[in-house]
């Protein structure tokens, strides 16, 4: 896998794990650790050895969220530049959390720590969340001043609804892990030294089914709230006429006939 900097990305049996990794910054989320996570991303999407992701964090957080140092280098820019480059950054913002969303495979979060900000809202970007028993949520936004920018406002209402989301928006409140396995913010709790073995068990338990249906259904799925049923069962059509040509379809068919011909065979030899 390629070297990098600020995270590191390992794979074994398939499952791939990318660890944030500035654990004096609490993985804060620099513009350079942005673009490495980017790269990353897009490696892992493109390959078809890997069929999971785990994200999670090194040392004791999982992400403070983003780099204050940034924050402040950002109102240091003439006035006329500020709300531009904001702009511009928040397209490598939004075009990172996009691909974790739109990861062709099975994404599971392993927070080890704080995830706050920024960092919460990746979390959430992926399928599943698993949680230690030392992790914490925040959406703390509100106390620098801003708004949930890293998917929050889409990702936080569809796992808690409307209601609990804005309390924990308005208020930028610390979820234990006990609250957020009950809140629907995180799917599954675990030991903090079982952490990432569980995590990565899991993923590889996931991705243990075709790619392509798998991917088509994920892709289907991840649009289902804002779309009719009419539109999703149209989308279903196409996509299991593209299921219909796979490899692994063809395959899966041809040893379960084969494995009916053999118990037929056996059946008609035993009663001769």
């Amino acid at each position: 896998m390629a070297e990098y900097e600020f995270i590191k990305l390992e794979s074994q049996g398939g499952v791939a794990t990318l660890t944030l990794n500035r654990p004096e910054k609490r993985n804060a989320i620099s513009d350079a650790l942005r673009s490495e996570l980017i790269d990353a991303l897009e490696r892992v999407a493109q390959d078809r050895a890997i069929r999971a992701l785990v994200l999670t964090g090194a040392g004791a957080g999982f992400c403070a969220g983003g780099d204050v140092a940034g924050m402040r280098d950002r109102m240091q820019a003439p006035a006329g530049e500020v709300a531009f480059n904001g702009w511009s950054r928040q397209q490598r913002v939004h075009h990172a959390v996009d691909l974790l969303f739109r990861m062709p495979k099975p994404t599971i979060a392993a927070v080890n720590g704080a995830a706050a900000g920024l960092g919460a809202d990746t979390a959430l970007s992926c399928d599943f969340v698993m949680a230690s028993e030392a992790a914490s949520f925040t959406w703390s936004y509100i106390a620098r001043g801003l708004i949930p920018d890293g998917g929050g406002m889409y990702f936080l209402p569809r796992r808690v609804g409307l209601p609990r989301a804005k309390e924990l928006i308005y208020s930028g409140r610390k979820v234990a892990a006990d609250e957020a396995l009950r809140l629907g913010i995180a799917d599954r709790l675990a030991p903090a030294d079982e952490l990432l073995a569980r995590a990565r068990a899991w993923a590889a338990e996931l991705a243990g089914g075709s790619p392509t249906a798998l991917a088509l259904s994920k892709s289907i799925l991840d649009q289902s709230f804002e779309l009719s049923a009419a539109q999703v069962f149209a989308m279903g059509s196409q996509a299991q006429g593209i299921c219909y040509t796979s490899g692994e379809h063809r395959a899966a068919v041809g040893a379960f006939l084969e494995k009916t011909a053999q118990a037929r065979r056996g059946r008609e030899g035993g009663g001769s």
